[in-house]
């Protein structure tokens, strides 16, 4: 495997290399769950990419795929742990979207009835045509 970029800076690669403190849940070759210490509710907990990767778009395939796996694994044990009514499983991707700490990570957040939590939004059906559009400049894009 070989060597995975690192930011001397980042509080995530400081935390994967043993160098500040965390509250270790899991590990393997390529991920690194710990529990968030400004939770949203008890259980939240991150997964981190070993390699330091600043968002979604830099991360590399392999890491984002050992990310899944280890937040399912993760999300499992705080369902059992927890028993919450359900679960969020979220990726931050860029400061636009509230992300704190420039390394790929997702949450995994225990969710009960009522917590007001603000990921939730109202069904409102779109407008078909705009849909459809948007969806053709996107395949472009692919």
């Amino acid at each position: 495997m070989a060597a995975m970029p690192q930011d001397a800076g980042c509080i995530f690669c400081k935390i994967v290399k043993g160098e500040a403190p965390s509250f270790k849940l899991y590990e393997d070759d390529l991920t690194f769950a710990i529990m968030d210490i400004n939770p949203f509710m008890p259980g939240h907990a991150l997964v981190l990419s070993k390699g330091h990767f600043a968002n979604l778009h830099e991360a590399s395939d392999e890491s984002v795929a050992a990310v899944a796996r280890t937040a399912k694994k993760i999300a499992a044990a705080v369902n059992e742990a927890v028993k919450p009514d359900g679960i969020n499983i979220v990726q931050a991707n860029g400061q636009g979207a509230a992300q704190s700490v420039l390394h790929y990570h997702v949450h995994v957040l225990p969710r009960r009835f009522g917590d007001n939590g603000s990921l939730n939004w109202n069904l409102t059906p779109g407008d078909h045509e705009g849909i459809a559009k948007l969806a053709a400049d996107i395949r472009a894009c692919l």
